[in-house]
């Protein structure tokens, strides 16, 4: 280098980030100071109070883990062992013959976003994967984690906006057409974001495409329990396993359990044979440990004590339940609400979760951030479980004055 040659500081070559779609929402949420400011962009469960509920269950599963735990060493690198196996009942059901053969192999994550990540980065550097394909529309992070990776993500047909369902004709089509060995990430429930799930004959038609083209299904499973129950939303699960196929599940308690700050999930692969998911579980086990190294143990450990209690677990279930009552009563209410614009707004109570795909176009979406402090992803997802008894008149008639 020239004496005369100033090096510019690394740092001061860095540009600006543009703010994430729905945490940068969330932010410009909290520094708007009008009364009576609503934000529907972010996806966690409130309840009738507009609060992220503390579960009884779960106070009682941390009074219990305060008094019996007797180390803080590490966790071991997959995690807390009784945890991954109630992860994976849950998942699979008690009589599952992928458990019994020994098929499946099981990590603890730091949430769903960490189990895919976790997955992400095993595909590409371990499997040596290239590209991922995932619905149009999906969750805004699941491109940025996969390129993070280093895989190109591409996208097939999912949501059809004429008819606020699934355009299964042409999914079918473009997932038929890829080639052996094509990771394509599914939402095995409560799409996110469109809230447009598969039916039960529809899923088993995408099982058979994958089974026959030698595709690698990738479920993303963040919301079990919350369209229809616990069992009944695990059948795309379920029926892959039956199916006999390889693939891997990465899922969440940040909803079901509200442990959201926890950070708790698990990525889950099956395999093709017990001894080929051992081998798996070593790969997976050093992707962790260049990583994080090890998890956390606080959120496994109340979640495994509360689903190894009988009385607790029928206690979570009970919440669990009511928590996806409430979705379901916030969206009838919306709906009788925006009768007054006149336009059809079914498929409001049709949709599954915690999220819909309102329509609502992008200038209808920044009119009701300006004028009236809803916030709202620009995509138009509206999050139902931010709805209650005391904002839910006030958004339908907000969106019947802007549309």
């Amino acid at each position: 280098m020239a004496a005369d040659t100033v090096a510019e500081p690394l740092f001061a070559q860095v540009q600006q980030a543009p703010p994430d779609p729905i945490l940068g929402l969330t932010e410009a949420f909290l520094a708007d100071i009008r009364h009576g400011k609503v934000n529907l962009g972010v996806g966690v469960y409130q309840n009738g109070d507009g609060k992220v509920p503390v579960l009884s269950s779960v106070r009682k599963a941390e009074a219990l883990v305060y008094q019996t735990e007797e180390s803080k060493s590490y966790l071991p690198i997959d995690g807390l062992m009784a945890y991954n196996k109630q992860v994976q009942t849950l998942l699979f059901g008690t009589q599952s013959e992928v458990l019994a053969e020994g098929r499946a192999v099981t990590v603890q994550a730091l949430g769903g976003t960490g189990a895919l990540k976790i997955g992400a980065d095993f595909l590409r550097n371990v499997c040596g994967s290239t590209a991922v394909w995932i619905s149009n529309p999906s969750w805004e992070n699941h491109r940025a984690l996969f390129e993070a990776a280093g895989l190109t993500v591409n996208t097939y047909p999912y949501y059809n906006p004429e008819t606020h369902g699934v355009n299964f004709d042409a999914l079918v089509a473009t997932l038929g057409a890829l080639e052996a060995n094509s990771i394509v990430l599914l939402h095995a429930c409560c799409h996110n974001p469109t809230g447009a799930d598969l039916t039960p004959a529809q899923w088993d038609t995408v099982i058979s495409i994958c089974k026959e083209n030698c595709l690698l299904p990738f479920l993303d499973f963040a919301y079990q329990g919350f369209a229809t129950g616990i069992e009944e939303d695990a059948y795309a699960v379920r029926a892959f396993a039956a199916s006999g196929q390889r693939f891997l599940i990465a899922n969440s308690f940040s909803k079901s359990f509200s442990l959201y700050r926890e950070r708790v999930g698990a990525l889950t692969v099956v395999a093709g044979s017990a001894g080929e998911a051992k081998i798996l579980l070593s790969q997976i086990k050093r992707v962790i440990r260049t990583n994080y190294s090890n998890p956390a143990s606080h959120g496994a450990q109340v979640v495994s004590t509360i689903l190894n209690s009988v009385e607790l677990r029928a206690e979570w279930e009970q919440e669990l339940t009511e928590m996806r009552v409430r979705i379901r009563e916030m969206r009838a209410r919306l709906l009788a609400a925006l009768e007054v614009t006149g336009k059809d707004f079914d498929f409001i109570v049709n949709q599954a979760g915690m999220f819909s795909y309102s329509g609502l176009e992008k200038s209808v979406v920044h009119s009701l951030r300006s004028e009236y402090g809803i916030y709202i992803v620009d995509s138009g997802r509206i999050c139902v479980a931010a709805l209650n008894q005391k904002n839910v008149e006030y958004v339908a008639l907000a969106i019947a004055a802007s549309i």
